[in-house]
């Protein structure tokens, strides 16, 4: 939801794929997914719920298996920088960086503001625009973690606030969703009047206290922030895009799915070459048993921007939501081979997300092609876009 940043919605959230002991055979993983798979109406989210609490110990649990201790450092509370990063003294590097957001060339992107940063730790606004670009990248703990670092620099930075919001939902953390939300209302101009007399909701978004722990946001806290949101709505004569999104995210916290689809329908009313809103849309659909819907929504993301891994990620797995298991592997794949193009094929395995190679393998699996899913697991992407004649 993955987001504005990009994201996925709260169930579409999921990494797929199980966590299995290194002398475990490649034979019983197959076998296991499979039936799981078939079988287990509970085996999605148990798998999410893995992932994520897995991401939450040490987001940088999935890249480690492809690099060596050297290739990343800590920096900036939290955040882990490349230390071999071709842009790290680029000139113009946010500028070049933003650009490169924009066309779509996320692997790229995220070293060129991770250059800016590392150039000037202060630069609110590339701390910003690098968390919004990991979430559309399928990179959910570096994008909070950039958000949370840009509002300790920029507070009433809204577009930051939605986005994190977004991110919070899409691992987990919907008390500290609602937060951010709420401190979004609180620093904007048109609707901060709303809180007067409820200084008890507004709190510190995605402050360090939540990062550790799926959150559960209360039923009261919870309702009294959509009044909130729907007051505003109501006072409005003109729909306020950001303003539904808002509402669409609560609406999905709550799994009050349909009226989530309004509410991204009536920012879509306003902003209908937003790709964002697209995904968004796609995913709360996904999220409410309606894969058929989500695909359409998801590829009218993609038809606006082609380089969108996180929406290129969704559309596999309502594809798979939906038995066409090639389909799905064939979008999964295309995500890893996006996010491999970066300039340095020194990161290229550390740019390329756990998550998609859970679901790739989940989707192999399902394909009764032993052979492609042993690829999957050694990493072969190689190998895996000539089976599917998919260009590299």
């Amino acid at each position: 939801m993955t987001a504005g940043v990009a994201g996925r919605l709260s169930k579409e959230r999921f990494g797929g794929g199980a966590l299995l002991s290194r002398n475990q055979s490649l034979e019983e993983e197959f076998e296991r997914a499979k039936a799981a798979v078939e079988s287990d109406t509970e085996f999605w989210d148990k798998m999410q719920a893995e992932w994520e609490e897995l991401a939450r110990r040490n987001w940088l649990t999935e890249n480690e298996q492809a690099q060596t201790p050297s290739s990343v450092s800590p920096h900036e509370k939290g955040y882990y920088f490349h230390t071999d990063n071709p842009y790290k003294d680029w000139p113009n590097a946010f500028e070049e960086g933003f650009r490169k957001s924009k066309e779509g060339d996320l692997p790229n992107a995220v070293l060129l503001l991770e250059g800016a940063i590392l150039q000037d730790p202060q630069d609110s606004e590339a701390w910003q625009v690098l968390g919004t670009t990991q979430a559309e990248n399928e990179n959910e703990q570096a994008a909070i973690v950039s958000l949370q670092r840009c509002l300790e620099l920029h507070p009433n930075n809204l577009q930051a606030l939605m986005a994190l919001a977004v991110s919070l939902t899409n691992t987990g953390m919907r008390q500290d969703a609602c937060e951010a939300l709420l401190c979004w209302l609180r620093h904007n101009s048109k609707y901060k009047h709303l809180l007067k007399g409820k200084r008890h909701l507004a709190g510190s978004p995605g402050s360090q206290r939540g990062m550790s722990r799926v959150s559960t946001v209360g039923s009261s806290q919870l309702l009294e922030v959509k009044e909130l949101f729907l007051e505003a709505a109501q006072h409005n004569r003109d729909t306020d895009p950001d303003l539904q999104t808002g509402l669409g995210v609560l609406f999905n916290i709550s799994a009050e799915f349909n009226k989530a689809v309004e509410a991204f329908n009536a920012a879509l009313s306003v902003r209908p070459e937003d790709y964002l809103l697209w995904n968004r849309l796609g995913a709360t659909l996904a999220n409410g048993d309606r894969s058929e819907e989500a695909v359409e929504a998801y590829t009218r993301a993609l038809e606006l921007q082609p380089g969108f891994i996180r929406s290129r990620y969704n559309l596999g797995i309502s594809c798979i939501n939906l038995g066409a298991h090639r389909e799905a592997a064939s979008n999964f794949l295309t995500a890893l081979s996006l996010q491999r193009k970066s300039r340095s094929r020194q990161l290229s395995h550390q740019v390329m997300s756990g998550n998609i190679w859970a679901a790739l393998r989940i989707a192999l699996s399902m394909m009764d092609q032993p052979e492609l899913f042993q690829a999957a697991n050694i990493g072969d992407l190689d190998l895996l876009m000539k089976a599917f004649n998919l260009d590299m």
